[in-house]
């Protein structure tokens, strides 16, 4: 009995013994030390069975924790890289919660507003940005359709002072509930005032074109007026045909100075008054006034598709420059072409906007070259024959008044270039 007894004494020894190991290691476990227990020789196989499976779950437990530790060194680095990235962004960078307060800020937006993240942090959107009542409208329509905005040109005061910059803005999710987003503001206030020189530089460009014509159109009114004088003064004693005269003077004389009123709005920077301009009858002044001795000279036929009477806000002073350019641009196309030919066509598409249409059957333009033609001081012509601003400024010009101007890549009979602008009797409608 006493060895029987000494038996299982030694065996309850060894297992609690083996208990004890498997406790220290767990407890060397919760302390994040995952390490397997060295197995003792023992008898009992449910207990080595035992020391097997914890030496086999530490483990996978130790493979598991290093990944998720290899994964969020991964994430915290890559959350460096993005932050540095957000941070030398050229533009500043608004993130916005659901309740379109300012969550996010970089350098960027410290340096545009003057102000320190923490007094941007937290505040709303509409607070900080002192925007006009479009981009606000802008704004809220993107935040309550969810619908991003690219490359939008918004007009603030900072500092007392007008800046332009370029707006984008992006959800974070799709998610009807959730109004997080991303919004980047880029200066362009120096692009702006370059375009403004710019435009005054065609205008004076545009001016230098315009005076031959307006030398030779000035000549035929002032040969009119010198011509009746004489022959009012040869016929005073008949009043019927002296009046009548005198009448032709009084025209001829206002012809010239309806053009030369057109030609130093060219070189005046154009308001907002009210204005409209009939699109039939300014492409009917340009094509008889300007190109027309062009034409003779090239022996260039021109046909006038003109319909629909359609009228458009603004002056047509910036109108008169951009399809002068195209028409110049037409004339010179067709050099050497046989029987060269320019169609001028007007009228309102199914959307009810304004559209003018100039095409040649000329060589047209490449395609390589097609992406390139509306920037600035890029060229086809050979050196000395265009400054290649003409169309940089048209497209800019058009879209200021809200229209597009675009080349037609399908037509395939020489070049055409379409004008697209808000018709104001259907805007007042």
């Amino acid at each position: 009995m006493c060895g029987i007894a000494a038996g299982y004494g030694l065996s309850t020894w060894r297992y609690q013994a083996g208990l004890r190991i498997l406790n220290a290691g767990m407890i060397d476990a919760q302390d994040g030390n995952l390490k397997p227990v060295k197995i003792p020789k023992v008898r009992d196989p449910l207990l080595l069975r035992l020391y097997r499976e914890y030496n086999k779950t530490i483990t996978t437990l130790g493979g598991m924790f290093a990944l998720v530790e290899e994964c969020q060194n991964r994430v915290l680095t890559e959350r460096n890289r993005m932050n540095v990235v957000v941070q030398v962004l050229p533009a500043a960078l608004l993130g916005v919660d659901d309740n379109l307060c300012i969550n996010t800020v970089n350098k960027q937006t410290e340096t545009l507003f003057g102000k320190k993240e923490r007094y941007l942090v937290g505040v709303s959107l509409f607070d900080v940005l002192s925007i006009t009542d479009e981009t606000r409208e802008i704004l809220r329509d993107a935040f309550l359709y969810k619908q991003d905005i690219r490359n939008q040109v918004i007009n603030i005061h900072l500092n007392d002072a007008e800046r332009w910059l370029s707006m984008n803005l992006s959800f974070v999710t799709q998610d009807e509930g959730e109004m997080a987003a991303v919004i980047t503001l880029l200066d362009i206030t120096e692009y702006k005032q370059l375009q403004e020189s710019v435009y005054t530089r065609e205008k004076l460009v545009a001016m230098g074109q315009l005076a031959a014509g307006v030398a030779h159109e000035l000549n035929t009114p002032l040969g009119s007026i010198l011509g009746y004088s004489q022959l009012l003064i040869d016929s005073c004693e008949d009043p019927q045909r002296a009046r009548h005269f005198a009448r032709t003077i009084s025209e001829q004389t206002k012809r010239c100075s309806r053009i030369i009123h057109n030609l130093l709005n060219y070189a005046r920077k154009e308001k907002c008054q009210g204005e409209f301009c009939d699109v039939n009858a300014l492409v009917d002044e340009v094509v008889d006034t300007l190109i027309s001795c062009r034409l003779k000279r090239y022996e260039i036929s021109l046909e006038r598709d003109l319909k629909d009477s359609p009228i458009v806000d603004g002056g047509c002073g910036e109108l008169d420059i951009v399809l002068t350019n195209l028409l110049i641009n037409a004339v010179q196309a067709l050099k050497g072409v046989e029987k060269p030919m320019i169609r001028v066509s007007t009228g309102l598409n199914e959307g009810g906007f304004a559209y003018i249409i100039v095409e040649d059957n000329g060589p047209g333009i490449p395609g390589e070259l097609r992406s390139r033609i509306f920037e600035p001081f890029f060229s086809t012509k050979d050196v000395g024959e265009g400054s290649g601003l003409g169309l940089s400024i048209s497209h800019a010009m058009v879209s200021r008044r809200g229209g597009t101007l675009r080349y037609d890549s399908d037509y395939r009979d020489g070049a055409r270039f379409v004008i697209r602008l808000p018709n104001a009797t259907q805007a007042t409608e």
